[in-house]
């Protein structure tokens, strides 16, 4: 899938469907530049059949942990806007359930994925920030094994395709 299918089929459709001012360019770019890093848009089950899904490679985490799914689901701010996404794509309001659905879902996996940016308490980096971007993606998805030499040249892809 291009770029510019994985905003037109996933990331739109989500954003339409959580509160207007979730749907921000700072937004997008995250959302494209952290599916880049975690799945390149090219696989949504983690390789091995790891336990991550989705494009934005979700795993499933558990309440004590407050990761992944349960992590969103959890949270005070983006619980009521999940309850509302699982409702419109017919998904059971439920971690497991939503951790199921993710892999072949692509919207609520996008819709998902930026709940998970609403739940950190600092405002989005500026488009230009690249290291805060960096940050902010390393504070909320904690990838068990990052690779920041490849941040870069994704957050780069995501801001011109953003800004085309």
């Amino acid at each position: 899938m291009t770029l510019s299918e994985i905003i037109c089929l996933a990331i739109e459709p989500a954003l339409r469907l959580l509160p207007p001012a979730m749907d921000t360019v700072k937004a997008r770019v995250m959302l494209l530049a952290i599916g880049l890093q975690e799945s390149a848009f090219a696989a949504r089950r983690q390789a091995g059949n790891g336990p991550a899904r989705g494009f934005w490679q979700f795993e499933l985490g558990t309440p004590q942990s407050r990761g992944g799914v349960w992590g969103v689901f959890l949270h005070v701010a983006s619980r009521p806007h999940l309850e509302r996404l699982c409702l419109a794509r017919r998904v059971a309001f439920q971690p497991e359930a939503i951790h199921r659905a993710i892999e072949v879902d692509d919207v609520l996996a996008a819709g998902v994925a930026r709940l998970l940016l609403f739940t950190d308490p600092f405002a989005l980096p500026s488009v230009t920030e690249q290291q805060a971007a960096w940050d902010l993606y390393a504070r909320t998805w904690r990838p068990g094994k990052p690779h920041p030499k490849n941040w870069p040249a994704n957050h780069a892809r995501a801001v011109a395709e953003v800004q085309s």
